[in-house]
């Protein structure tokens, strides 16, 4: 009988802990997002989001943050990309050319693993010692070089995971008519078609807000990059130098811009769960 009573005891305490911890995470949640809505809402217009910066902005004067906007859009863009060009083969390649369970493989994924684990501001140290290595400025090219460093493990693990996933039927049943490893491998991205998808607006939802990596890689300029060796300003560095201001004014500014970073990850999330939803509907 007092064993029941200890058990019941346990139950409840680890349910406390669990509502407790679920209380602790949603508040904040809702926390961060109340305050980005209270203090930036009030300054966001279409104007500051389709101008660029004018001379005095970041000391309360007009303009917006066009700049920032595409800026990390660019940026963002072509490191998901590159990312996932490479990352996808090296998936595919840890998965269905190298022997599973082999040292080689076990190897592979623990170092991809280590890699997805890094802080960004040690890829922005190695970007920019890759820059100086081959005499590249700071620059919408240092971003890129970089975030594609920072993202490439995201791709390999995540694409990695959902092959995995693949019902190990599927694989032997194509291999016995006779497919190549290649054509096993087309077989099952397919398979997980939408799950790569994820993979990728995961990346890109990474390399959107990262600021240490572009720190000091990317540069940051009021124009619009022509060339992508010119210098290119992204939101969350635009929201760090708007932070900087001891201008009330700036600061609201700031947090405008935290919350239209916020909306495009909020657009990032939805189609990742839409994604998510659509690849689970396809198993079954």
């Amino acid at each position: 009988m007092a064993s029941v009573k200890v058990r019941l005891w346990k139950e409840r305490i680890a349910k406390g802990f669990m509502l407790l911890s679920g209380f602790l995470v949603t508040g904040s949640l809702f926390f961060i997002v109340g305050t980005i809505l209270y203090k930036g809402l009030p300054y966001l217009s279409w104007e500051m989001v389709s101008q660029l910066p004018k001379g005095g902005f970041y000391i309360g004067k007009e303009g917006g943050i066009l700049n920032a906007i595409l800026g990390s859009l660019y940026l963002a863009s072509a490191a998901t990309i590159l990312a996932t060009i490479i990352g996808i083969p090296i998936s595919i390649f840890l998965t269905v050319y190298l022997k599973q369970g082999s040292f080689l493989s076990r190897l592979s994924k623990l170092i991809y693993d280590i890699l997805y684990g890094i802080p960004s501001i040690v890829y922005g140290a190695i970007g920019f010692s890759i820059m100086v290595y081959f005499g590249i400025r700071a620059s919408l090219l240092g971003g890129i070089i970089t975030i594609t460093l920072l993202t490439i493990p995201i791709v390999v693990r995540t694409v990695d995971e959902l092959l995995k996933t693949v019902p190990a039927d599927l694989r032997h049943v194509t291999q016995s008519l006779g497919a190549t490893r290649w054509e096993v491998a087309k077989v099952l991205l397919l398979f997980i078609k939408p799950g790569v998808f994820t993979a990728i607006l995961l990346a890109f939802g990474r390399a959107i807000g990262d600021v240490a990596g572009v720190l000091l890689t990317s540069g940051f300029s009021d124009n619009l990059p022509k060339y992508i060796d010119e210098p290119a300003a992204t939101l969350p560095l635009a929201i760090f130098f708007q932070l900087s201001s001891p201008i009330p004014e700036v600061q609201g500014r700031a947090y405008a811009s935290a919350l239209v970073l916020t909306i495009i990850i909020l657009i990032i999330v939805l189609c990742t769960q839409y994604l998510a939803a659509k690849q689970k509907k396809h198993k079954m």
